[in-house]
């Protein structure tokens, strides 16, 4: 790979990048994922992606079972070309292997969140969860706001093996109760975002 005139940014490979790529160039920004073999790079958040993910990890925390672990914006490696990085995840306990751990296989995600932002959201909604279901991803998440007075909302997912695509399981706005894939329920009203 040779880099631009400046020295700023790398040329990409004729084929795309690869999984390998996305954690060997050198002084890529935070949160850079790898999409269809595109480096894609995150733009600053706003105070609801943020917030909305404290309060679903801190919820998933308290409830997951002892099997699984809930990780924030870490990288899960979906086949060569795809590695995103979902806003939460919850993965198999067992798939953790340390503090300077990098990244997770898709065959130990249960659970894929991604909270929508305004630069992203054709990814969030279309391309991500397509991928997702595609690799196998039990479940998935798409969390938004609605409204005029952008109340978020929780629409979550479950895959249906023979399809590998992802079937509508409900819709939650003021508190997200689920029991599947495990007992959960959290205040997602907006008070409650308001208060973190």
């Amino acid at each position: 790979m040779t880099a631009e005139p400046g020295g700023r940014r790398p040329v990409p490979p004729r084929d795309g990048y690869t999984v390998d790529d996305l954690f060997t160039l050198p002084d890529l920004p935070p949160h850079t994922e790898l999409i269809d073999g595109s480096l894609v790079f995150e733009s600053p958040q706003r105070d609801f992606h943020s917030t909305m993910i404290d309060l679903l990890v801190v919820g998933l925390r308290r409830t997951v079972p002892k099997a699984f672990k809930v990780r924030r914006e870490m990288t899960v490696v979906l086949d060569r070309r795809n590695s995103p990085e979902p806003d939460v995840s919850v993965v198999r306990a067992d798939a953790v292997t340390g503090l300077e751990q990098t990244r997770f296989k898709a065959a130990d995600v249960l659970l894929a969140v991604e909270v929508v932002s305004p630069d992203s959201e054709a990814r969030e909604r279309d391309t991500k969860p397509h991928k997702y279901a595609t690799a196998g991803i039990p479940h998935f998440w798409l969390v938004e706001t609605t409204g005029a007075g952008k109340h978020p909302v929780v629409r979550a997912y479950e895959l249906d093996p023979v399809t590998k695509a992802y079937a509508l399981a409900g819709t939650y706005r003021e508190q997200l109760k689920v029991g599947d894939p495990f007992d959960l329920d959290v205040d997602i009203s907006l008070d409650a975002l308001q208060e973190l």
